[in-house]
Parts: C-alpha cells; sequence; structure tokens
C-alpha cells in the first residue's frame, strides 16, 4: 500500500506539529492555493514559499519549518486541483482569500502585447513543415500570428517549409491538411500561401549571388573535420578559395556532378564568434532524395535557416513570432541579412509550452507510431492532432482563447488538457442540448397498473435551450447495473422502489434524498458505443443512447458522461466519441 501525502488533514498535522499559529498556516494555504491556480496544478515549493517569506519577513529564521508546511500544503493544493479540478481551488482561494485571484488573474491574462517596431504594414508568416497535419504546439503559432494581423490589419503568410525530402520528408496530403487546420482554426484562410519547394530558383539565385559577392563559399571538408576547425577557431581550407574556383564548385553541385555528402555551401561570417553555432554555418546542402512536388527536378537543396531567411526578405514579414530556442537562428539569419544589405524583421520570442497529457509528442514520431499500427491514424482520439481534436468535437474558440490568455511570455509553462478543456465547456455547455446514455444496462418493468404514455425532460437544464425531449413510455426501462438501489429517482420523472427485475412508482414529486439516476424507457433506447481515449488505451464502452433527434456530427452533453460527438448513426448501433466532462 502507497500512503498519499497528500491528505488534506496533513497540513494541519504539520502546522500543529511545528507550533505555528494560525495566521501564518493560513497564508502558506493561500499562496499555495494561488500557485497551483497559476500553474494549473502544478505548483512549486519554492515559489510559494517565496511569496511567504516577502509577506512575512520575520519568518526567515524559521525557514526551514515554514519550509515543511509549504510544501505539505503545494502538495494538497496540487491535489485538489488534479483530482477537483480547478474550479475547486478557486473556489477554497476565494472563500478565504478572494484577493489572491486578482494576482493570479493579472499575471495569467496577458493577452496580445503590442508588437515591437513599425506596425504599420504588419506581416507575418506560420511556417510549418508539411510531414503531417498540424498540431495543439502548431495551433499557437496559427492563433498568435492572425490575432496579430487581425489586430493591426495585416497579413499572414502560410509557407510550406518543404525542402528537407531525407530527414522529415513532405506528406503530399499534409499541404491540404495544413489549410484545412488552419482555416477551421483562425476561422479564415491565410492571406498568402508558399510552398517553399516551388520556389527553389530565388532560394539558388541568391546562393549564387553570396558565392559570386565573397560572402558564401563550397566547403568540402568532412562534417567532423568541419567541427574540428570550427571548435579550434581556425578557417577550413576551403574558406580560402578565389570566388572562380567557388562557383565552379556550385557548378558542379548544381549540375549534379558532385555526390551527396561530398560538399555544402556554408555562410561567411566569423571563425572566433563566441557562439560556435554561428561560426561558417551552412546554408545549402545535396539532396537527391525525391521531392513529392518536384520529384528530382533540383540537386542542392537551401537549408532552413537560409530559406526561411530569404523567404522572410521576399515576402516582407515585418515580425517573425518564434521559440526562444531558436534565438540562434535569428543570430544566423541577421549575419545573412547583413550581407544582403537588408534589415531584418522584428523577433519576438515565447517560451515552451507542455501539455502534460501529452509529452513530447513530435509529428515525426506520431508518423512513426501509426506506421507501426500504435494509432489507428492522424485522428486517433489519443493524439494532439487539430484532426483528433476536429473528430472529438472541440470548438476551434478554445484554442483561440487559450493561446490568448497564455499569451507571449518566454516563460516555459506547462499546462494541463483540463485548462483547454474548461475553455471548450464554457461554449459548448450553453448551446448544447442534453441526451441520456445508460452504460451496462439492466432491464425492469414498471410493475405500475397505471404509466404515464410521456415524459418530458428538458434541452438543457438550465432553459439556455427552450423547450423538451418527449420520451415515449411503456412499462420497461433501463438503468445502469451500478445504480442498481432499493430507492432511487429517475431524473426528470419519479421517485421510484425497485424489487429484484422491477420497480414501483412511489411519486412523481421528489419526496426525499434518495439518489437521483440516469435511465430510458425501452422506446428511446438505441444500441451505442461510446469511444473513450483513456492515455495510451481506447475504450469502447457499450450502453444505450437516448433516440430523440440524434444526428450524426452533432454534439451533446449525456447525464453523468460529459460532452460527447455522433460518429455515426445506423440502424444497428449508434458510435459516440467522448469529448470531455
Amino acid at each position: 500500500m502507497v500512503k498519499c501525502n497528500q491528505c488534506p488533514a496533513q497540513s494541519r498535522s504539520v502546522s500543529e506539529e511545528l507550533d505555528l499559529g494560525s495566521d501564518i498556516s493560513e497564508i502558506v494555504r493561500k499562496y499555495a492555493l494561488q500557485n497551483a491556480i497559476e500553474y494549473d496544478g502544478q505548483g512549486k515549493s519554492g515559489s510559494v514559499l517565496g511569496r511567504v517569506l516577502s509577506e512575512r519577513n520575520d519568518l526567515k529564521a524559521q525557514v526551514k519549518q515554514i519550509l515543511k508546511l509549504v510544501e505539505d500544503e503545494v502538495s494538497r493544493a496540487n491535489f485538489l486541483a488534479n483530482e477537483n479540478g480547478m474550479e475547486a481551488v478557486i473556489q477554497e482561494l476565494e472563500s478565504f482569500a478572494p484577493e489572491a485571484l486578482s494576482r493570479e488573474r493579472h499575471k495569467k491574462i496577458e493577452g496580445l502585447k503590442d508588437l515591437p517596431g513599425s506596425s504599420a504594414k504588419v506581416v507575418l508568416r506560420f511556417a510549418p513543415n508539411p510531414n503531417g497535419p498540424l498540431t495543439l504546439g502548431h495551433s499557437r503559432g496559427v492563433v498568435i500570428n492572425s490575432a496579430y494581423a487581425e489586430k493591426y490589419e495585416g497579413k499572414v503568410v502560410l509557407r510550406f517549409d518543404d525542402t528537407d525530402t531525407r530527414i522529415k520528408p513532405p506528406l503530399i496530403e499534409a499541404y491540404d491538411w495544413i489549410i484545412e487546420d488552419y482555416e477551421w482554426l483562425a476561422g479564415k484562410s491565410p492571406d498568402v500561401i508558399i510552398k517553399a519547394s516551388e520556389r527553389m530558383p530565388v532560394y539558388l539565385d541568391h546562393a549564387e549571388k553570396m558565392i559570386s559577392e565573397g560572402y558564401g563559399y563550397v566547403c568540402r571538408c568532412h562534417v567532423e573535420e568541419f567541427r574540428k576547425f570550427r571548435e579550434q577557431k581556425k578557417n577550413c581550407p576551403c574558406r580560402e578559395n578565389s570566388i572562380s574556383d567557388n562557383l565552379d564548385e556550385w557548378g558542379a553541385m548544381i549540375s549534379g556532378k558532385t555526390s551527396e555528402g561530398e560538399a555544402v555551401v556554408r555562410v561567411k561570417t566569423n571563425m572566433n564568434l563566441p557562439n560556435p553555432a554561428l561560426r561558417d554555418w551552412p546554408a545549402l546542402r545535396i539532396q537527391h532524395t525525391p521531392h513529392p512536388l518536384v520529384g528530382k527536378k533540383y540537386n542542392v537543396w537551401p537549408l532552413l535557416d537560409f530559406q526561411s531567411a530569404i523567404e522572410d526578405h521576399e515576402q516582407g514579414i515585418t515580425h517573425i513570432i518564434r521559440g526562444k530556442d531558436l534565438m540562434d537562428s535569428t543570430r544566423k539569419q541577421s549575419i545573412l541579412y547583413d550581407h544582403f544589405g537588408w534589415n531584418y524583421p522584428e523577433p519576438i520570442y515565447w517560451g515552451r509550452v507542455k501539455v502534460h497529457e501529452f509529452g513530447g509528442f513530435s509529428t515525426s514520431g506520431i508518423l512513426s507510431s501509426i506506421n507501426s499500427g500504435v494509432f489507428s491514424g492522424w485522428e486517433d482520439p489519443r493524439l494532439p492532432t487539430l484532426r483528433a481534436f476536429r473528430r472529438r468535437g472541440f470548438d476551434s474558440q478554445s484554442l483561440r482563447e487559450l493561446w490568448r490568455e497564455i499569451g507571449l511570455t518566454q516563460k516555459d509553462i506547462s499546462v494541463s488538457m483540463q485548462t483547454l478543456e474548461s475553455f471548450n465547456s464554457k461554449i459548448l455547455d450553453p448551446i448544447t442540448e442534453r441526451r441520456s446514455f445508460v452504460q451496462g444496462p439492466i432491464k425492469l418493468q414498471i410493475s405500475d397498473e397505471e404509466i404515464p404514455q410521456e415524459v418530458y425532460c428538458p434541452l438543457h437544464p438550465d432553459e439556455e435551450i427552450p423547450g423538451s425531449r418527449e420520451w415515449k413510455m411503456g412499462n420497461i426501462v433501463y438503468i445502469q447495473a451500478d445504480d442498481l438501489a432499493p430507492s432511487v429517482r429517475l431524473k426528470d420523472f419519479a421517485d421510484v422502489k425497485i424489487t429484484e427485475t422491477s420497480l414501483k412508482i412511489e411519486s412523481e414529486k421528489r419526496s426525499d434524498d434518495r439518489p437521483i439516476i440516469n435511465w430510458l424507457p425501452e422506446q428511446m433506447a438505441r444500441n451505442a458505443v461510446l469511444v473513450v481515449p483513456d492515455g495510451e488505451k481506447v475504450n469502447e464502452v457499450a450502453g444505450l443512447v437516448e433516440d430523440f433527434n440524434i444526428e450524426e456530427g452533432s454534439i451533446y452533453q449525456f447525464e453523468r458522461v460529459g460532452f460527447a460527438k455522433v460518429e455515426s448513426v445506423s440502424e444497428e448501433i449508434v458510435r459516440l466519441i467522448w469529448l470531455h466532462k
């Protein structure tokens, strides 16, 4: 047996053990709850301790004792968030320290800060590799770039960075998938669509210009050999070749006379630069693997930093929003821009966002898992692809609200799917009709001689959707096996008494506090399967679904189940896919 160290009772015992006053305990509790809200149930003891000591400087002498209480309260707050949801944490904090919520709200809702530099003609770009459809990670770029374009009446260039045919080869289907994903998420089409592979003459022309003007050269050094030169801050012998010789070498590369791996084109920088990554970085290489769009038309292909830099200039990009891990790309490209005499776009950086439930999924990793049979395809409900989210029934507005709230912070943050689900629930709840789903059904016969012909259940409990569902009644009803009890209330109908395989109506008005259960009359029940993604598994839950205007493609909120989408309807069975609570 594993002893849980997150039990709420433990915080009291620790406080008592350390003989700390109730005021100190409440301060610690306040900041622990606040921290859990800010970091989606992943609060940190160090951060909480810092806030406690900031408020009570006199406690520094007791820091070791305080830390024990902090650790316990942080565990308790995180446990509450993960088990009962963030609303439970917010409610508890609001009950005794509502002022502490203002910091959280102020901190989290950063929104869209003003872009640096000129905002007269804002042009942004979103540049995915089409080696698969867009994922949750990509969605941030779509949302933020399209939001800024809207704010400044600018435009977004959707650029397919598809010049790598070996490591991350493009999928021909992915081009259309990505456009569909973009339009679904942004609510509009990109202003410009570019495929880098179809722009090859532009990159090759700029490469030749770079070589002919002496700030690029062809290097035949083996990669390990050049690495030693770079580490030793020494020029490789190829760097000293004349422009004429370099152009001859370039011609051999272009014509296919040079084999793959024998030569690259490098950008001349300075081998004494402090950052080794910037020292004569590679711009183009030989690639003979056929491209799905242009085949074997080209022998030399640009590497991403070169291709992206050239295209950003060609399209008049004014601002580049990228991860802070790509700062070296900015530095490389800035050197190239200086060579060409161009002004580099304004770079804006953001930190990494980790979604707890999905870990380190990459598009190439997902593809490998699909090919090996781990996942059924890009729409597998266990995956973080936008196609999977659309299949399950997420509203695109929920993703837009998530990323707008996180904003452009450079801080690495971690969020839970619960956060996205919370946004989605707020959107769906007021506009989603209710239905009943009974899993593991058992059959009961109503023993009463007089049975109502119809039962009316509201389409929405708060009447935000007016009207009712009309259930035709007979003498047979179904309930869930785990709801079987001597006395229950059939939701929206009656208090009943159950004996063996039958039930008797005691009162249509609620007469006591007996449990309210989900149910269906036989005449309103259809066989159904509820598909539920569960970590690495997909569970199929058999049951009965309410047969009231059930429409394929619609989303309903099922009693005690949560939101689910109707995937298919046939005479034999209704297939549902679970969305979230």
